[in-house]
């Protein structure tokens, strides 16, 4: 046998019983010795490591909380050829996964352009620059530091840059969210995102926490490391810098730009990128999506309502929930929830309003927030790319005219939706844009069937 032969498995489904008082690290390592020991006896080795591979609580019960995780073990060895037997001890055979970017064999004799600098952009300038190709990326917002200037300055004072913003700018809408990184999708690749990322300073914890999260604080200084790498790599990033794809001459302040190949990175808010592409003889695809509103939360009530008299725990950390409610083709679901974090606007369009939620690495805010969206289907906007923009707008647009003409938020309370009764503030006082707000009736902006799918939803959730 060779010295170096080895392999993994995972041991899924580790629970351990949640201890008031008791220090995380204590669970972590609880659940190492477990799994060490539970591999040990059906593999028959002891393995040479373990690590954590995802860990999550189950709090469905306050009176029996528990720790629940998988764990990755390092085993001397050649594999098992038959692991159906590890299978139903919970045990199986695991393979990293690995990214693997084929370089192309033709000598490049252009520049290659990409147009966006969130997320897609930022990573796809990322593999460029690494293999040399010198990527030249175009972001119509304003680097980092200048970005969080002219944000605060919205909050503060109301006054929008339609290029730089919530939306746009350095790292894309991503910036100034949570941080979270959940997907509901299940791809080998979200391992490789997660540890680059983690390369460039999110924290250790993102690659095995069941609902990994980095927050927006920390997520800026990620944002500022891929931005310094790619220029130090040989890629140019020039921000503040709007790229025209109307016909057929990609342009730049009217000079045409020369590439070999263009990666169009524009995110979801570029509508009139959209527009020119449609314009110039693309064929575009509307993505499916929904529509709602941002509810708020006290932390400490959320926390109360999961954890009972064990809430303020820091082994526990701050509470969050995913719910989800179908009738017919039509679901309304929690999405993007914030423990202890605040609503912000996400305009990038004058004479609109739209809300996101954002937290920091500490999720230390008085509120939580969350999305609670309902699906929109073809047949409710027309099913074209740019009448599905068309039913977005008109939406942010009733709800700017309905806060008066500012971008203040329209907000009512649940009792008042529900009941179609007075609407006043309560114990939750509003984040967005620090309690700029205006009291209405959210059903004048909403269409009937998401007031309705809302109404249904909030009641079988409560």
């Amino acid at each position: 046998m060779s010295n170096d032969e080895k392999f993994k498995v995972i041991a899924e489904n580790i629970k351990i019983p949640y201890r008031p008082g008791t220090d995380a690290s204590d669970y972590d390592a609880a659940a190492l010795s477990v799994a060490k020991r539970s591999v040990a006896r059906i593999v028959g080795r002891t393995p040479r490591q373990v690590m954590i591979h995802k860990k999550s609580i189950d709090a469905r019960r306050r009176d029996n909380i528990k720790f629940v995780y998988s764990v990755c073990a390092e085993i001397e060895g050649k594999a098992p050829e038959n692991s159906g037997k590890l299978k139903e001890s919970g045990i199986k055979i695991y393979s990293a996964p690995e990214f693997c970017a084929v370089p192309g064999n033709k000598k490049t004799k252009g520049r290659i352009v990409i147009v966006g600098f969130g997320p897609a952009g930022m990573f796809c300038g990322l593999e460029l620059a690494e293999r040399g190709y010198r990527p030249l990326i175009y972001e119509r917002g304003s680097r980092l530091e200048e970005r969080v200037v002219k944000t605060e300055k919205f909050i503060r004072d109301g006054v929008l840059d339609v290029n730089t913003n919530i939306q746009f700018g350095a790292g894309g809408a991503g910036t100034f969210s949570d941080g979270k990184l959940m997907t509901r999708i299940n791809d080998p690749m979200i391992s490789y995102v997660l540890a680059r990322l983690k390369q460039f300073g999110a924290p250790d914890d993102i690659e095995w926490k069941a609902k990994p999260h980095i927050g927006t604080d920390i997520l800026r200084n990620v944002v500022s490391s891929i931005d310094s790498y790619i220029t130090s790599c040989g890629g140019e990033i020039k921000y503040d810098t709007k790229v025209d794809l109307s016909g057929n001459a990609e342009s730049v302040c009217g000079e045409r730009i020369n590439y070999e190949a263009l990666v169009i990175a524009a995110g979801h808010s570029a509508r009139d990128t959209y527009s020119q592409l449609c314009g110039s003889g693309f064929v575009l695809e509307p993505k499916p999506f929904s529509v709602g509103v941002r509810i708020e939360h006290l932390q400490s009530w959320l926390d109360g309502a999961m954890f009972g008299s064990f809430a303020g725990d820091s082994a526990l950390g701050r509470a969050e929930y995913s719910l989800s409610m179908r009738n017919g083709r039509r679901g309304v679901y929690s999405f993007c929830m914030c423990p202890g974090g605040e609503v912000v606007p996400a305009a990038s369009e004058d004479g609109t309003v739209v809300t996101n939620g954002m937290s920091n690495r500490s999720r230390d805010g008085k509120n939580s927030n969350a999305a609670i969206a309902v699906s929109v289907l073809p047949e409710d906007y027309g099913s074209t790319p740019m009448s599905a923009i068309a039913f977005q707008r008109e939406l942010e647009r009733k709800a700017f005219d309905l806060a008066g003409g500012t971008y203040a938020a329209p907000v009512q309370t649940v009792g008042s939706f529900l009941n179609r009764g007075p609407n006043s503030i309560g114990s939750v006082v509003p984040t967005y844009m620090n309690s700029n707000i205006r009291l209405c009736n959210l059903r004048e902006i909403l269409p009937s069937f998401v007031s309705d799918m809302l109404s249904s939803g909030l009641e079988c959730f409560n």
